[in-house]
């Protein structure tokens, strides 16, 4: 593909989603940036949050990832159904009934200020890695389509992606965000259906031919049941459970949209809705990710790079024009999907939470300055981030996730399940050092657990530990 051609597309794309951002933001108040005025119709928030829920590192990295793990990810998707459930059973009641703006708000009438800011700031720390990772991924698409061509260093890559999210988001906030993650969740899905029609065409495999390839591969192999195994079905279920409660009900970014629909209920049919569909979606994901190991092996083609670097190479070397169009889209789609929201609830969540500030109120100065500010963090943290990785992206966020939102699970967990006051000016201090002991005892888990080896339940682990400091902290009637 010519670098003129990925820039038109690129162009277009970004055009289209600052005419949406135009229209949803007129007449737009500060209610509309932080709840869209709690006027968003279900049906649009769940389809929208399939593709905020993907994101850019279930576009490219799961389907790279297949070649290592198999389908032993679909396990962990598994557990999800259980921890939406949760979700909307415990945690969409409380907040609808607390008509909360920022989540965190619950921490500080249940225990008081600094659970309330600590909550608040392991979120931040959370989102800011995580959107960084997923932004990371399609910074380094386009350098390889486009700015390399240019000899354009890396940076300005990543300047231009953000720069964009920015623009059509500071104004309308979540109330562009819910019109336009639908728009990015439909590119995204189409994008791997068309990618998975090319590779039929270009094998000359019919559907029921392509499903035989995905059968008969041992890539599809799901099911692990070695206790000691890092992805042992027990083990993976129940932190993909965990892992949907923490960074989806525990998550300002992902609440923030369900907070927008009209009722309880609406939210309610929301995450049931989503939950179901987001099954198929992984599962179109890890299909492609077979066919696409099926493809190199079918046309010999020698395959030197990591396992997300899987679907762009073959996207933009191997399935022609229109394949290149459609993998640009649905990447720049899948990207844009998670970061938009992760910017504004950002940007709620300090704005609220730190700043103290009333959502209902106009201060578009202050609102303007944090949002831009979390835009030049993600910035810098991308950066970093790129001199550092060497694993796939999607076993970096889980990773990450288990150590930042291990606290937030322990505090919510002893908040909802007991009815006991704590002694609220130590609790920072046991969020800060339930991680550090989660990390200690995963370094020496074969030693101190007769071999065990920890995977993506690190996160139950460290909200156990979290959950158990704060015990210690109840206060004597």
């Amino acid at each position: 593909m010519s670098p003129i051609l990925v820039f038109s597309v690129i162009a277009g794309y970004f055009i289209l989603l600052m005419t949406i951002a135009h229209f949803t933001s007129k007449n737009s108040d500060a209610e509309s940036f932080f709840t869209a005025n709690r006027q968003s119709p279900w049906y649009l928030v769940a389809f929208g949050m399939i593709g905020a829920s993907l994101s850019g590192v279930t576009f490219i990295s799961v389907p790279g990832e297949v070649g290592n793990s198999h389908w032993a990810y679909f396990q962990m998707v598994l557990g999800y159904l259980l921890g939406y459930f949760v979700i909307a059973t415990v945690l969409l009641p409380l907040y609808y009934k607390m008509n909360l703006v920022s989540i965190y708000q619950y921490l500080d009438s249940r225990f008081g200020k600094n659970a309330y800011k600590t909550g608040a700031f392991f979120f931040l720390i959370s989102r800011v890695i995580g959107a960084s990772f997923r932004l990371f991924l399609v910074a380094t698409v386009l350098q390889i389509a486009f700015f390399d061509t240019f000899n354009i260093p890396f940076s300005v890559s990543v300047f231009v992606t953000i720069a964009l999210i920015w623009l059509y988001t500071f104004k309308g906030g979540i109330k562009t965000i819910v019109w336009t993650d639908t728009l990015q969740t439909l590119f995204m899905l189409l994008a791997v259906g068309i990618s998975i029609s090319i590779i039929g065409s270009q094998l000359d495999l019919s559907v029921g031919g392509l499903m035989q390839v995905i059968q008969s591969s041992e890539l599809s192999d799901t099911f692990i049941w070695d206790g000691q195994a890092p992805r042992n079905f027990f083990k993976q279920f129940f932190a993909g459970a965990f892992i949907a409660i923490v960074m989806t009900g525990l998550d300002q970014d992902m609440m923030q949209k369900n907070l927008t629909c009209r009722s309880l209920g609406d939210a309610q049919k929301n995450v049931f809705w989503f939950s179901i569909v987001l099954i198929f979606a992984n599962l179109l994901f890890l299909s492609l990710g077979v066919l696409l190991y099926h493809f190199v092996e079918v046309n010999q083609i020698d395959l030197t790079n990591t396992t997300d670097a899987l679907f762009p190479y073959l996207a933009m070397n191997h399935f022609g024009v229109f394949g290149g169009i459609v993998f640009l889209l649905g990447v720049t789609a899948a990207a844009y999907s998670s970061a938009d929201s992760a910017l504004t609830a950002l940007t709620t969540s300090f704005y609220i939470d730190f700043l103290g500030k009333d959502p209902s109120k106009s201060d578009s100065k202050n609102r303007m300055l944090v949002h831009f500010g979390f835009s030049v963090l993600i910035f810098i943290v991308i950066l970093i981030f790129q001199a550092i990785n060497d694993d796939s992206v999607i076993n970096s966020v889980f990773r990450v996730a288990g150590y930042t939102y291990g606290p937030l699970l322990g505090l919510y967990a002893f908040g909802l399940f007991t009815k006991k006051s704590l002694s609220d000016k130590w609790i920072p201090l046991i969020c800060i050092a339930s991680p550090i002991l989660t990390y200690i005892i995963n370094e020496n888990s074969e030693a101190l657990l007769g071999g065990y080896k920890f995977g993506f339940e690190l996160l139950l682990l460290n909200g156990l530990l979290t959950f158990l400091g704060l015990v210690a902290l109840i206060k004597k009637s």
